[in-house]
């Protein structure tokens, strides 16, 4: 006798949508669920729930979510109100935002990294970034 599913899951929170290798996407992407990046995003990615991107995936943009497991390249802010985690393989050249962050050996994180719950609320993706050099090349002190 065949079994009925009682629950829908068509909830917006169980969505995984997926840019998979070798597309690109020009524009914003934005889910209430999962993201998954395989291949290229030039553009802003919005997610409710996490994003992934994966080991050949590129972002060229800001992330906004609430866990993000990024094992490729991110050029942009990463806001993860929950939880970051930055896998060996991966390289993110921007701003990071976030409450929890694990960050493996061999990845590279070239940026400014803010944690805490009141930094994730407190700088919103795409604002100025504050920590860059002054003109003679000098970091602050």
């Amino acid at each position: 006798m065949a079994r009925e599913r009682s629950n829908n899951s068509s909830s917006s929170e169980a969505v995984i949508s997926i840019i998979g290798p070798g597309m690109t996407v020009v524009g914003n992407c934005e889910s209430d669920g999962t993201i998954r990046v395989e291949g290229t995003i030039q553009g802003t990615v919005k997610a409710g729930k996490a994003v992934v991107i994966g080991k050949h995936g590129l972002v060229s943009g800001d992330i906004t979510t609430q866990d993000a497991v990024i094992s490729g390249r991110v050029q942009g802010t990463v806001v993860a109100a929950s939880r970051l985690e930055v896998q060996a393989t991966s390289f993110i050249e921007g701003e990071v935002h976030t409450r929890r962050l694990q960050l493996e050996e061999g990845a590279v994180l070239n940026g400014s990294v803010h944690m805490g719950a009141d930094r994730v609320d407190s700088v919103p993706p795409g604002a100025p970034r504050t920590d860059t050099l002054p003109s003679d090349g000098r970091p602050r002190p």
